[in-house]
């Protein structure tokens, strides 16, 4: 089937056609060589390539795509850009026509100006604060792009392109937006009137191949002890809680944590935008659904999770208890859903219980503090913080054993733990995974269910250094 080839296009195909040419340092572009081009010269390329794009938008029947495979329609759109470079009789270099039909391709078939940065796998954080100003976060640390967008109505665009393949919108009405890409790359966006500058992206990577327990090992952001120890505790079916800040690495750990899980099982996930990657066959995934445009229809967490608990699951995963939906949580771990594993928002174990009694008074129920607690110390047994350190080094900081209640507080004991011992001449924060000494009080419970662990990987020692 052939592409036809028409004489005229709708107004809102002209007006989505608004492209740019965007250049990134050699580091961040994958074949994409960066040009030291002149603002005027840079101003030319866009004019003809905005020109290009509408051109090639007005000479094609869109009607008939669907009837083409990806490959095919690439490669006849190709062809016309190609033509229509010619017909303009642009004085263009090799590399600049090149990149050029590479950029109106871009604006066609992904989300224009960022494809050169997704295209890079180093880069883990793409965050756009306005149309003018795009950094990245590449090896933990932050740097300025010279990619640009043509103006906020380009930006506004490309946010609607990828909210909208997700079932979500972002307009003045919701001016704020959760949403992924298709690889599971988390995104997040807020548009004038709330920001004051321009609109705002946000784009958490995960990658076509994301981080594994091995590379965890490679990057000693964890230790073989460290592992061995959690791997049992998920499949002796110990209810776990990750604790840590932003960008500490809380869902990737819960993602490598959720591998060990038995394929045998039914796995319910619950999410605020799905993130989770299982690699399980039998998965359920949930996720929430935000309020129509007359503010109806809105599901939330704690709705997603009263009614997994009626579709018999081994396992409930949610991936970041945030609000009401906490009491829930605690309430089903406490009711034969045992393995379950969540994160929290907290800079250590302590100020997770903290958030978690304020997110459970969310609930609306008057429930006294102790009574969270003593939910708290039966349902979660095991607590893991995650932490990012100076350098943007992630590490595994903590593994804790939930005890129970002495009083009113809950009474925990670390198993493992991380100390920083300094900074390098890098500016990268390094130091020692080490065994506190104590042995867990289910390691018992351990050996009844088959993965029993040596004691001697409980005794005081050092186990790993990052220097």
């Amino acid at each position: 089937m052939k592409l036809n080839v028409v004489s005229s296009a709708t107004d809102s195909q002209i007006k989505s056609g608004t492209s740019t040419v965007h250049m990134v340092s050699p580091e961040a572009g994958q074949g994409r060589a960066s040009a030291n081009l002149s603002a005027t010269r840079i101003s030319q390329l866009q004019d003809l390539k905005t020109r290009i794009h509408r051109k090639m938008v007005d000479r094609l029947d869109l009607s008939n795509i669907d009837g083409l495979d990806k490959d095919t329609l690439r490669k006849q759109i190709r062809d016309v850009v190609v033509e229509l470079c010619d017909e303009e009789n642009a004085l263009l270099n090799h590399q600049e026509r090149e990149r050029l039909i590479a950029e109106v391709m871009d604006e066609t078939f992904g989300l224009g100006p960022l494809e050169v940065l997704l295209a890079d796998p180093t880069i883990s954080d793409i965050l756009v604060n306005g149309p003018h100003q795009i950094y990245i976060e590449r090896r933990g640390r932050l740097e300025r792009t010279n990619v640009n967008f043509k103006d906020n109505t380009h930006l506004l665009h490309i946010i609607d392109k990828i909210v909208s393949k997700v079932g979500r919108r972002c307009d003045e009405v919701s001016p704020m937006v959760d949403a992924r890409l298709q690889d599971g790359s988390r995104v997040n966006a807020i548009i004038p009137p709330l920001a004051l500058d321009g609109p705002a992206l946000s784009i958490r990577r995960f990658g076509s191949d994301p981080v594994r327990i091995a590379d965890l090992l490679e990057y000693k952001s964890i230790s073989q002890e460290m592992v061995d120890f959690l791997s049992s505790c998920v499949i002796a079916k110990l209810n776990i809680m990750i604790v840590g800040g932003t960008g500490s690495g809380k869902t990737t750990l819960l993602n490598n944590l959720s591998s060990f899980i038995p394929s045998t099982e039914r796995i319910v996930t619950i999410e605020d935008a799905a993130e989770l990657i299982l690699q399980q066959p039998h998965v359920v995934r949930l996720e929430t659904r935000p309020p129509n445009i007359e503010g109806k229809g809105q599901i939330a967490q704690r709705d997603l999770l009263r009614n997994c608990l009626r579709m018999r699951p081994d396992r409930i995963i949610v991936g970041e208890v945030r609000g009401s939906e906490a009491l829930d949580m605690l309430q089903a771990m406490n009711t034969g859903h045992e393995g379950s594993m969540t994160t929290i928002h907290a800079n250590s174990t302590r100020d997770a219980l903290s958030r978690l009694e304020t997110m459970v008074s969310m609930a609306g129920f008057d429930l006294p503090v102790s009574t969270v607690r003593q939910q708290f110390a039966a349902a979660v047994n095991v607590i893991v913080q995650a932490s990012r350190l100076q350098g943007g080094r992630r590490r595994v900081m903590s593994i804790s054993e939930v005890l129970g209640m002495e009083g009113d507080m809950v009474t925990m004991q670390e198993i493992f733990c991380y100390k920083q011992k300094g900074v390098n001449a890098d500016g990268n924060a390094y130091g020692d995974f080490w065994a506190a000494g104590i042995r867990p009080t289910f390691l018992e419970h351990l050996e009844s269910a088959g993965v029993g662990l040596s004691a001697e990987m409980f005794e005081p020692q050092a186990l790993l250094s990052d220097e």
